[in-house]
């Protein structure tokens, strides 16, 4: 039984299904051969991330495809409904990049209230010749600590940035349509625990008084964050977007960046995925990173592993 991972899998989840009797393909197909490739090989079980797409052609055209699994949580790149309503089974690993996706935010956070987005692109060029101009330019930041935190989505995701959040010691709060409150559980390496539980407020009132907001929703059929929320943030807030590209409406939260109504921004997702808009590339208040909120070697085995189990329990 042939299985192709199109956007590879980690060495631990091949092996487990190896183990299972499978053969695992790691070869990246191009999108516009790949029904031909799983036909001609026989693959009955179709493996993606974020990059490679499974639109009703594919599915329709794929007769031995049994099952299609995303590593990761969302899956707006797969017709799910319409897959399941042909018979096929389609799994994902919700859980296994939360704490990945949620210490990348942090990165972002620290990154924006210490300008290191732009020091580390000055530091290279003028460290040498102009060390007190930059130490004088970068040397107004601020801590995390005592600031406001507001998570948009209290998910899986959401709920780990919240943990880091606390420990950090921010003042944590949320919103979430479908969620009325959680109940976190931080833990520290000695096995000792606290509670804590946040009761999701309006999401006007979040934007209102939050410092700092980070967004964890699936993708939107329009932007959530528009210059009408924006204008509602708080002046000289930061906001980070590490959920999918299209939350944000770029040039609206470019115009808000450059007004200095916002003091920084955080994106590893964006509108044009593989192919971000210039002006968000070259922006000066943007920490930037390529969509690599998963992308960790812990959360890859976790997401290998789990995708192994599930597929020998429904496919053995």
């Amino acid at each position: 039984m042939k299985i192709l991972a199109n956007d590879g899998i980690s060495r631990v989840g091949q092996s487990a299904l190896e183990n299972q009797g499978f053969t695992v393909i790691t070869q990246k197909v191009e999108q516009k051969k790949l029904i031909d490739y799983i036909n001609q090989n026989n693959i009955i079980a179709l493996l993606v991330r974020s990059a490679t797409q499974v639109p009703k052609e594919l599915i329709d055209s794929c007769s031995h495809l049994k099952l299609i699994g995303r590593g990761g949580v969302g899956m707006d790149n797969i017709e799910v409904n319409y897959a399941r309503e042909k018979g096929l089974y389609v799994i994902n690993t919700p859980a296994a990049s939360s704490e990945s996706v949620a210490e990348l935010v942090f990165a972002h956070l620290f990154s924006g209230v210490r300008f290191l987005y732009d020091s580390n692109r000055s530091m290279p060029l003028e460290g040498d010749t102009n060390f007190k101009k930059l130490k004088k330019r970068y040397g107004g930041g601020i801590e995390l600590r005592g600031k406001k935190l507001g998570v948009v989505g209290l998910g899986r995701i959401g709920q780990e940035v919240a943990k880091i959040g606390f420990g950090l010691g921010m003042n944590v709060i949320g919103t979430d349509k479908y969620i009325d409150k959680v109940t976190i559980k931080l833990q520290v390496f000695n096995g000792q625990s606290i509670d804590v539980t946040i009761h999701s407020i309006g999401f006007d009132e979040l934007l209102k008084t939050s410092d700092f907001i980070t967004l964890h929703v699936p993708a939107q059929n329009k932007p959530l964050i528009t210059a009408s929320e924006l204008k509602q943030m708080k002046k000289g807030a930061g906001i980070i977007n590490a959920a999918r590209g299209g939350v944000i409406k770029e040039d609206d939260l470019i115009q808000a960046l450059d007004s200095g109504h916002l003091s920084f921004a955080g994106l590893d997702t964006f509108e044009q995925e593989p192919k971000p808009g210039i002006k968000l590339l070259m922006h000066p208040k943007l920490s930037l990173s390529p969509h690599i909120g998963a992308a960790t070697l812990e959360a890859q085995e976790r997401i290998g592993l789990e995708l192994a189990q599930q597929i020998s329990e429904l496919l053995k």
